[in-house]
């Protein structure tokens, strides 16, 4: 296949002056991205149910334009995404990580840096609301804490029991915390039947839904509660008393796009590469090792709209070797183009995003909170 006859020149993802870029590079096509943002809002019914969740991106622009499309809520995995959520205008951050250690002073420092912002995080041991409870006298500062709830994943959370009551009443009773309300994140369920997945997320939130009943019939208002993830967005926001905080809505990738076809987003993203080499007579190499796209996923880890039936033979750091039926069509230095597996660990392998607007490379933006560290 050359680049020149080739049938897809025009394509959604073709850069007319990608020759300016060095790769491998990450691109993010903003009318999808727009799309995107849109379709969240119109799913979530506004944007105040919205809660989205930063991790995917790691970007302050893309934080900066949902602020302009009335998102004041955000959700972050890391300190580093806290601050960078901070600094692009939010008014309410959540940690949904247990803040322990120095991590809980540094939490506490960037509350106290942004005094007019609401800073909360999660909480599913009484070890971990103490360590809060020190670092915010210690600043003087409040800190919100939600009970972080396992709904099935078992992955952080404490069951619904009379132990997750007590931890619900620590966090009430104790100064300089606030109770914000409940935290269950369903990333266990992801079935490709939307009746199926549909299903497994009641079942997974009845019990949920029945200790928020018990805690606030002790006198402990839940004043928000914050369920799902992707998968289960448009499941969720069928439900009024929730929040909902999405995150890989955002860019989209094709592990999703291929199992949830029910849900209306577009990949965004594209991993650019070039052919460096030919060894054989039924391959061709790219730039594009597992440096660049994140390697957790099974192969195929990329799939390249070129070349959707490319089989891959070979992954290292830098390179990527595909079988093709005619490599002597290619050219060296040709630009292929690479869609995701999962975008979310991809995104933070690159120092930056290339923007693309009507098929021009137009911005680069650092992609900021890939950074364990910003300031604080």
């Amino acid at each position: 296949m050359s680049s020149v006859s080739s049938p897809l020149a025009h394509a959604w993802f073709h850069v007319e002056n990608e020759a300016e870029i060095a790769t491998p590079a990450l691109l993010l096509y903003r009318d999808r991205i727009e799309h995107n943002l849109a379709k969240m809002i119109e799913i979530a019914g506004g944007p105040e149910r919205l809660r989205p969740h930063v991790k995917t991106h790691k970007l302050g622009q893309l934080v900066e334009r949902q602020v302009e499309l009335g998102i004041t809520k955000f959700k972050c995995s890391t300190i580093a995404e806290v601050e960078m959520t901070a600094d692009g205008g939010a008014s309410d951050i959540m940690l949904a990580m247990p803040c322990v250690g120095i991590n809980a002073h540094r939490l506490a420092i960037l509350a106290a840096k942004y005094p007019a912002i609401t800073f909360s995080t999660i909480a599913d041991d009484e070890e971990t609301v103490s360590m809060l409870a020190g670092a915010a006298q210690q600043h003087g500062v409040t800190i919100g804490v939600f009970l972080e709830l396992d709904c099935g994943m078992s992955r952080t959370g404490i069951v619904p029991s009379e132990q997750a009551k007590f931890i619900a009443h620590a966090i009430k009773e104790t100064p300089m915390l606030h109770f914000a309300g409940i935290h269950a994140y369903d990333g266990h369920i992801h079935d490709a039947d939307l009746e199926t997945r549909r299903a497994n997320c009641e079942a997974s939130y009845a019990p949920i839904l029945a200790f928020r009943k018990e805690l606030e019939g002790e006198g402990l208002i839940v004043k928000e509660f914050v369920a799902g993830g992707s998968p289960t967005f448009a499941i969720h926001a069928q439900h009024e008393d929730r929040t909902l905080s999405p995150g890989t809505t955002v860019l989209w990738d094709f592990g999703y796009a291929d199992k949830h076809p029910d849900l209306p987003f577009l990949p965004a993203a594209i991993l650019l590469t070039r052919v460096i080499s030919k060894p054989l007579h039924d391959r061709i190499t790219v730039d594009l090792g597992h440096k660049s796209v994140a390697a957790e996923q099974p192969q195929p880890r990329v799939r390249f709209e070129e070349l959707p039936e490319a089989l891959v033979l070979m992954q290292s750091e830098e390179h990527l070797v595909l079988h093709v039926d005619q490599p002597e069509s290619f050219l060296i230095g040709q630009a292929l183009h690479g869609m995701p597996r999962h975008i979310c660990p991809t995104v933070a392998l690159h120092g930056e995003a290339v923007i693309i607007d009507n098929m021009q490379a137009t911005e680069r933006w650092p992609i900021l909170a890939r950074n364990r560290k910003i300031t604080v």
